[in-house]
């Protein structure tokens, strides 16, 4: 019987087929891992989930959202002294507790925090911050800042949370590349932005080449075995995934920008009970990174926003899984207190952080940073972002090991009923 012949070597095949499954990984990596994965399988036999049904949105606010723009301290007379031109009148402010007020663009987070449905913490960041978009994202990516760190916290999440299995599409990263963040050892998230054209690349050519791996008997190890199981679990996610979306219709008005699309695909998997229990997506292409003429481009980006987690929390509720998912918004600085001369702000440290949710305890947390008492002209951090990481992990997700996760100890915020 005539063998079936690859034109790459097996290496190429392994390397072809690890990028095209969006590991993000290299092969060596992949390869270390696999037989401990094997091994944590035949350990567990079951999930290591207390609450199965619980689903977190991470959504990301890349470029570095204007904070103070954002949530509007009115209350402060300081805000308006260094913002004469980008200060927003209190007259425009959709004002939701004492002396502080959404950007007027922010309608739909109005609703959902006057449904007690979001939890707004002021002045999240971390010691000694970093103003390079690139470093701070990583810092938040990894939930370790200046720590070197190479997995990411939803990754490391994963593979304590979660079997450790090539098959359970755990993690799903919608987005046109892998973020740092589902970075993990034991799992590989799902990539991709564009369900029509989500599909593994050389993966009919992959699985005949494994298939004439097995027929030589040159698959003698358990890694090669994981590895036809991902490749084999690949093929059907992507058609899972292409099947779910073109399925799905809703009459929800997501608006229009760049996380509307994104959401409503999420929305399609959750409604379609894909198993995963991690999404992340985000506002990429630094879009939030307002350093000239910010006003009218702000409110733009802050609207569609909005709007889009707005309309997927409505959808959730439509399909009836509102109870199952919460929501997490982050990104990776704030603004300096002062605006630039150029009618925009600069890189600065301390932002607000939202959690969404029909289960979260909806409010103000922490304390707002001080507009005075700054450091070279940036805000103090009052809250350590790991605190929100730990009150998704341990309050939502109900997961105990925050340690473990986070490299220390964070205490939740008790924004969860």
């Amino acid at each position: 019987m005539a063998r079936f012949k690859c034109s790459c070597s097996r290496r190429d095949f392994l390397v072809k087929g690890m990028y095209g499954l969006g590991v993000g990984a290299t092969l060596p990596m992949l390869l270390n891992r696999t037989s401990a994965a094997l091994a944590a399988q035949a350990l567990q036999g079951t999930s290591m989930e207390t609450s199965p049904e619980r689903i977190m949105v991470v959504v990301e606010l890349s470029g570095g959202n204007d904070g103070l723009n954002t949530v509007v301290p009115y209350g402060d007379d300081e805000y308006y002294r260094v913002r004469p031109n980008l200060g927003i009148p209190e007259s425009e402010l959709l004002k939701i507790e004492d002396g502080y007020g959404f950007h007027p663009a922010l309608v739909g987070f109005e609703r959902l925090y006057k449904d007690g449905q979001m939890a707004v913490v002021h002045g999240c960041g971390y010691d000694n911050p970093s103003l390079s978009h690139f470093s701070s994202m990583g810092y938040w990516h990894t939930g370790v800042p200046n720590g070197g760190e190479t997995l990411g916290w939803l990754g490391r999440l994963a593979d304590g949370a979660y079997d450790h299995d090539a098959q359970g599409n755990r993690i799903v990263n919608i987005g046109t590349r892998q973020s740092l963040a589902v970075r993990s050892q034991y799992h590989s998230p799902l990539v991709f932005n564009d369900p029509r054209t989500f599909r593994r690349e050389g993966a009919d050519s992959e699985k005949s080449a494994l298939g004439a791996m097995t027929a030589d008997g040159e698959r003698t190890n358990s890694a090669l075995e994981f590895l036809a199981a991902t490749a084999q679990n690949a093929t059907e996610s992507s058609d899972f995934v292409r099947q779910a979306s073109a399925a799905y219709q809703t009459p929800i008005d997501y608006g229009i920008g760049g996380l509307s699309a994104q959401l409503r695909r999420v929305a399609a998997l959750i409604h379609a009970d894909m198993p995963t229990r991690l999404y992340y997506v985000s506002y990429q292409g630094n879009s939030f990174d307002t350093h000239v003429h910010q006003a009218d481009p702000h409110s733009r980006l802050l609207a569609y926003s909005a709007d889009a987690v707005r309309g997927f929390m409505d959808d959730l509720g439509r399909i009836g899984r509102s109870q199952d998912v919460s929501m997490m918004i982050f990104t990776e600085f704030g603004r300096r207190v002062e605006e630039n001369g150029s009618l925009g702000t600069d890189h600065g440290t301390a932002t607000p952080m939202f959690i969404i949710g029909d289960q979260v305890q909806g409010g103000l947390y922490g304390e707002h940073p001080s507009l005075t008492a700054l450091d070279d002209g940036n805000l103090i951090k009052t809250t350590d972002f790991r605190r929100v990481y730990a009150t998704m992990i341990k309050e939502w997700l109900k997961y105990e090991d925050t340690h473990a996760v986070l490299k220390g100890s964070f205490d939740p915020l008790g924004a969860f009923a």
